[in-house]
């Protein structure tokens, strides 16, 4: 049956040597429930659209022989008023099915040495169960496997009403019909069941483990250690860390481990640690994200309308070198790597950057003045908007001193207030501009977030959400969606 609609949600993930994780997840009983009932109306209007292979055999009633032909059977209705996903500490996923009902219309012919006669019947199929075991395991090739481990399947009852203009044929036809079918389908339950599971396998394996975040960064969502399979969550530990576009290398820190709390009122819960962004932090240094480029640098500068008129008011030996205005151009270069700390309900950045301060002579070429360093103290804002983690800085403290200078000492206390006026107005949303993409979390573009919550706690951060599946063909499937959110929002 259409169980994979939860499955789906960890199809991102692989298996590599037991390791701490950057990012931990917990996929609890409130999501299974929410698979399971989502997953059923879609098998609904799945079934209604399949038609199954026709039934061709012979037999005697009497001494009469028979060939028939039961073709283009259809599912007009299908139940499932008795079913549950529930987990099995160690293990993995079971399936129960109980009291499951099915009505089909197909088309049948009869011949005999005595008649020919078709038509059309109506099958009333009743107390289907089914009662599996669904392992999770990892592949060979590293992506999430399910493995039908046990299965049990039986069909109640079977009852053929043929149209009335043959229903004279009712004993004839029927008798010998109910229970080779009622064995078929019977037999087929489980089957059926490992051939979604396979075919929920493969679309498992389409999906990569690492997703570009940007020009500059890839994470890595990765499994690095088994599944941990509870009563009332599926534990995964992702890999979560960022490199360079560039160049794919291990950062030199390692992950330090970290505990989710024990809350299952969320359908997800995402730990997002330290290290994640610290390996971000260092991706993006090492790509050189944070780099300014000459035509960024004369933007800038052309925003604040700097001149060397404007520096003289606050370096009064600035107009003895340059007698008539000239353009000035800021080279801002951040010299070592942002540190990122989370502590309990707040996060900052820390970094130390060197701005060069030129000024644009007549012949277009550019002159040093001085050379200031910069250490400046920020905390970020979290919050997530479609599916991704949108980090945004605002500036808290900062510190200069002079590095060198062409134009005379000067103390650098003096650009305290030019400097706090680039850092917020220019810098800083310069940066936030670069942010602005966020980082893709690990669930698929088939959901939607939620409601998702954000808390910080000291050294990681925790995102608390519910899911809608959103698998839309038609309006009945927008329909559908409708109904069933009214059901699942908390």
């Amino acid at each position: 049956m259409k169980v994979s609609v939860i499955f789906l949600i960890v199809s991102l993930f692989s298996p590599l040597l037991e390791a701490n994780p950057g990012i931990k997840v917990k996929i609890t009983q409130k999501a299974l429930d929410y698979g399971k009932q989502f997953g059923i109306e879609l098998l609904k209007q799945r079934l209604k659209k399949m038609t199954s292979e026709d039934w061709n055999g012979q037999d005697t009633y009497g001494f009469i022989g028979l060939n028939y032909k039961v073709a283009k059977i259809r599912i007009d209705n299908a139940e499932f008023p008795n079913t549950s996903l529930s987990l099995i500490s160690g293990t993995g996923i079971k399936l129960l099915v109980k009291d499951a009902s099915a009505t089909a219309s197909a088309d049948w012919s009869v011949k005999t040495w005595l008649f020919t006669h078709s038509g059309t019947g109506t099958v009333f199929i009743s107390g289907v169960s089914v009662t599996a075991v669904i392992k999770v395991s990892q592949s060979v090739s590293g992506h999430l496997k399910l493995l039908l481990e046990s299965c049990e399947g039986e069909v109640g009852e079977i009852d053929i009403k043929l149209n009335q203009a043959y229903r004279w044929l009712y004993k004839y036809f029927t008798t010998f019909l109910v229970q080779p079918l009622n064995i078929s389908l019977g037999s087929n339950l489980c089957p059926k069941l490992d051939s979604e599971i396979q075919r929920i396998n493969e679309e498992f394996s389409q999906y990569p483990v690492q997703a570009q975040i940007d020009p500059f960064a890839i994470v890595d969502y990765s499994l690095v250690n088994s599944s941990a399979i509870f009563e009332s969550s599926i534990d995964l530990d992702l890999k979560g860390t960022v490199y360079p576009v560039e160049k794919i290398t291990e950062p030199p820190f390692k992950p330090t481990p970290f505990v989710l709390l024990d809350e299952n009122n969320s359908m997800f819960y995402i730990g997002v640690s330290e290290y994640f962004f610290r390996s971000a932090s260092l991706a993006y240094y090492t790509s050189g994200a944070f780099d300014s480029s000459a035509e960024q640098e004369e933007r800038l500068s052309s925003y604040f309308k700097l001149t060397t008129e404007t520096l003289n008011k606050i370096i009064p030996s600035i107009a003895h070198l340059y007698g008539e205005p000239l353009p000035v151009i800021m080279e801002i270069t951040i010299t070592t790597v942002p540190v990122i700390s989370l502590h309990s309900d707040k996060s900052t950045l820390e970094f130390t950057s060197s701005m060069e301060v030129l000024a644009m002579l007549p012949n277009s070429t550019t002159q040093s003045m001085f050379t200031l360093n910069i250490t400046a103290g920020t905390h970020a804002n979290l919050t997530i908007f479609d599916q991704k983690l949108i980090t945004t800085l605002c500036l808290d403290s900062f510190h200069i001193s002079l590095v060198h200078s062409n134009v005379g000492f000067f103390e650098a206390s003096l650009l305290d207030n030019f400097l706090s006026y680039v850092l917020q107005t220019g810098i800083i949303p310069a940066a936030n501009a670069k942010l602005k993409d966020g980082v893709l979390l690990p669930f698929l573009d088939t959901m939607i977030l939620m409601k998702p919550n954000v808390r910080i706690y000291q050294g990681f951060l925790l995102i608390s959400t519910d899911v809608i599946y959103k698998a839309y063909d038609n309006q009945e499937d927008l329909d559908l969606q409708a109904n069933t959110d009214i059901f699942f929002l908390p």
